[in-house]
């Protein structure tokens, strides 16, 4: 009788403890779906961002466009000058934006792929 109770005593304690892994293994992947969805908001505010600074850019270079033309048009040697260095600093400034916004959503990218992953593992494929 007493081996009996012993080896049922073992059987639940190792039940027990596969059911604590088990359920501290859904807390994870609950946790890491969670920490994907709030990545995945934040790369879509960056996003947002980033292409609003674009339009920002392309509105200051119309704008550099047209002071240059009207600096050729006066003549003026200065202010030719800094017309040119206004308009390569803001080509500058848009290529930067878009090069953030690339790697914005190339990060949004890679979170919804590991969203996906982490859901797929939860449903147990």
């Amino acid at each position: 009788m007493r081996q009996v109770t012993g080896w049922t005593v073992g059987a639940i304690a190792v039940t027990a403890i596969c059911a604590v892994v088990g359920l501290l293994t859904l807390a994870a992947g609950a946790q890491e779906i969670r920490q994907d969805l709030k990545d995945i908001r934040q790369d879509r505010q960056e996003i947002r961002q980033d292409t609003r600074e674009i339009r920002q850019d392309r509105r200051e270079l119309r704008g550099d466009r047209q002071e240059l033309r009207e600096a050729v048009k006066s003549g003026d040697p200065e202010r030719i000058r800094e017309a040119r260095q206004e308009l390569r600093s803001d080509r500058r400034e848009l290529r930067e934006d878009v090069r953030d916004r690339r790697d914005d959503v190339r990060d949004l990218r890679q979170d919804r792929r590991e969203l996906h992953r982490d859901l797929r593992q939860r449903r147990g494929r």
